[in-house]
């Protein structure tokens, strides 16, 4: 349970890393925003999911 906690901490900042996305030649600013929508709906499900391990790890003991 462990490295699955360590995982969705990865996704969290994975998340927070593609919603600070910048705009280039590559990347237009539509394509920016929809990361942005992507990256934040990941960090809101893996913080979540991180919240509910957390809470069931501590009702166990």
């Amino acid at each position: 349970m462990y490295q699955l906690a360590l995982l969705y901490l990865a996704a969290i900042l994975a998340g927070f890393a593609l919603t600070n996305l910048p705009t280039s030649a590559v990347i237009t600013a539509g394509i920016a925003q929809f990361f942005g929508i992507v990256g934040g709906i990941a960090i809101v499900v893996f913080s979540i999911a991180l919240l509910y391990l957390g809470v069931k790890a501590l009702l166990n003991k």
